[in-house]
């Protein structure tokens, strides 16, 4: 990536305190949570797996993102298919139902007396190996699966500030970015890269060049009115970025997945991010450029009314 993708310390100079997407309130009930690990519902600091285990020694695993909005897990059929889908694409038998897989979520949630304001992360992994060797016939006790709750409200003091990396999102023979795999390392090394560079998060190109997404999110920018996103062909395939599609296109909003440059997106009118965790985040700078008016800008206040109307009906 050439170097003027990269902020300069000038345009940096006076940024305030490290912001994440995923950045939320602190909340002394998390220190007490229960966690479930393979059936059991287990104090936080008892809720451990073991070294042999194939996510912990390989990231040989997928998982998902939830959140709980009034009693209820937003869009939980999606994420449930999302899920299976990705075990059945790496061969990887979850051992459990999407009913039985549910309710560990259902019994989780009561178990911490959690109603609103949470996020979970279930994860499954291909299990315990017999011996420390990448093969997966090596994984012979069953899968492994856990659920992490917490008491999280988002809590970004102000918009997302990103950098232009030279990390990207690749091809799928090489391993599939649709696939929300335990393997993430190529996207920390992008979150490093942009907080080296001065910003907050990574902007990722596809292989050929055009803007695609962040390590952590899917990325929209609108122009004129109109939201762009990229062709999805290179991300993830989120689901909160496929409900704001959706809200686009129900309310008259001109949406457009398509490729687009990193010219097109500086003189952008505003920037997004989506996720489960965040829903909808404000992006104010990309590479030491001020995109719109650094701010919230009013179609994605828009958005954000419109998701949380969706969230709640």
């Amino acid at each position: 990536m050439p170097d003027d993708h990269a902020p300069t310390p000038q345009a940096l100079e006076g940024a305030d305190t490290h912001v994440t997407t995923h950045q939320a309130e602190e909340d002394a009930r998390n220190d007490s949570i229960l966690i479930w690990v393979n059936g059991q519902l287990l104090p936080r600091a008892q809720a451990t797996v073991s070294v042999y285990d194939s996510g912990f020694m390989l990231g040989d695993g997928v998982w998902e993102g939830l959140r709980l909005y009034d009693g209820r897990w937003a869009f939980l059929d999606d994420h449930l298919d999302r899920l299976f889908e990705a075990a059945k694409a790496i061969d990887l038998d979850i051992g459990r139902t999407r009913e039985e897989v549910a309710q560990a979520l259902l019994d989780t949630q009561a178990a911490n007396g959690m109603h609103t304001d949470a996020h979970a992360r279930l994860m499954v992994t291909r299990g315990v190996k017999s011996r420390p060797f990448q093969h997966p016939s090596l994984s012979r006790s069953g899968p492994t699966m856990a659920i992490i709750m917490e008491h999280s409200r988002p809590n970004a003091p102000r918009p997302i500030r990103l950098a232009t990396v030279p990390h990207l999102r690749g091809l799928p023979m090489t391993q599939d970015p649709k696939l929300n795999s335990h393997s993430k390392l190529n996207c920390i090394l992008a979150c490093i890269a942009a907080e080296k560079a001065g910003a907050d998060e990574a902007l990722m190109l596809d292989v050929h060049g055009f803007v695609n997404t962040t390590n952590a999110c899917n990325f929209f920018i609108v122009r004129k009115g109109e939201v762009w996103t990229s062709t999805g062909d290179y991300c993830m395939p989120g689901i909160t970025r496929a409900k704001v599609i959706d809200l686009c296109r129900a309310h008259g909003i001109p949406v457009h997945q398509k490729n687009f440059s990193l010219v097109e997106t500086y003189s952008a009118d505003e920037a997004f991010l989506t996720g489960t965790f965040g829903a909808q985040t404000p992006v104010g700078m990309i590479d030491g450029r001020t995109i719109g008016t650094g701010q919230m800008g009013p179609v994605t206040a828009r958005l954000r009314d419109l998701y949380k109307a969706l969230v709640g009906a």
